[in-house]
């Protein structure tokens, strides 16, 4: 029996009638909101619709087929469908025509991305983040030497937001220089100054005091994958980052704090900060990306704001 696509394709369909050239997820199985349709995603890269299958499904070559009669008359040039269930998740584009240098799209900011990845080099769910980001920027705007620690950087989005936002210096730590490279590129793509920003390749935990003198930090942001082997494990490790955080922060910081873990509840992120060093505070949870809804919100990515004070 074909799967039925009913349900994913309503919410595509309206969300294509928003018509919002920002990157964004239209449809998102995986927060166990929509039986049977748990295992696929379907994301936006205007002008690519980006299909991603987590294990196989029946029809669909038929469900990148009616997608492409819903994306095509909004201006889409085609429809790709990644298979992680396979090895090396390849890519097929199924419908229109292959867009040879796709992009994600925030505002006035571009991000070159590639689909030959599991992790096409920008992340959708934690818009929220960005958007709180650029809110502290502007806040301490005339801060005298504002600094911002963006750990676990990847491909350094945050930093861009933050240097379109305002005037500061960065430091983006992460261990793998290929991302560090796509970062520098990003921020070279929306002509944006680099003076002032760093692209340090070190290991954010183990080499943390090659780093911390480039402090103090008013501002940080925290956001580590929950298994990187051999190199960190949230379960193992966040706490130890936690305890040595306070070295490098200014007498009063704002730190964006990430988990995405299911296995880590809200409460247990919370009791994991404050109980790490009592200078910790903290003041929220940023809401939800409302593209990724979560049947469980102790399951779904958690953003929490937290203030420092000595």
């Amino acid at each position: 029996m074909s799967t039925d696509w009913q349900a994913l394709l309503e919410q595509v369909e309206t969300k294509l009638n928003e018509a919002s050239p920002d990157s964004r997820r239209l449809f998102h199985g995986r927060g166990r909101c929509y039986p049977g349709l748990e295992q696929v995603c379907v994301d936006s890269f205007f002008p690519a619709l980006l299909v991603t299958f987590f294990e196989e499904y029946e029809g669909e070559e038929a469900l990148c087929e009616q997608l492409w009669q819903l994306a095509g008359p909004h201006g889409y040039l085609g429809v790709a469908a990644q298979r992680r269930y396979r090895q090396g998740a390849p890519v097929d584009w199924h419908c229109g025509q292959p867009v040879a240098a796709p992009l994600a799209r925030r505002g006035q900011l571009k991000f070159p991305i590639t689909f030959e990845r599991q992790n096409v080099g920008f992340f959708l769910d934690i818009e929220p983040g960005r958007r709180w980001l650029e809110q502290q920027v502007k806040a301490h705007a005339g801060t005298e030497n504002l600094k911002l620690l963006n750990l676990f950087a990847f491909t350094c989005a945050f930093s861009a937001v933050a240097r379109a936002a305002g005037e500061l210096e960065i430091v983006n730590i992460d261990v793998n220089r290929g991302v560090l490279n796509r970062g520098r590129e990003n921020h070279e793509f929306n002509k944006l100054p680099l003076k002032g920003i760093k692209f340090l390749q070190l290991d954010a935990l183990r080499e943390f005091k090659r780093f911390d003198r480039r402090g103090p930090f008013q501002l940080a942001v925290v956001d580590p994958p929950t298994r990187q082997k051999g190199r960190f494990d949230v379960s193992l490790n966040y706490e130890k980052l936690l305890k040595l955080l306070p070295g490098c922060l200014a007498e009063e910081a704002d730190l964006l704090m990430v988990i995405n873990s299911p296995r880590h509840s809200e409460a247990h992120f919370r009791e994991l900060i404050e109980g790490a060093d009592s200078r910790f505070e903290v003041l929220e949870r940023l809401p939800q990306n409302p593209d990724f809804p979560d049947r469980d919100p102790d399951a779904a990515l958690k953003m929490l704001h937290v203030k420092f004070r000595r």
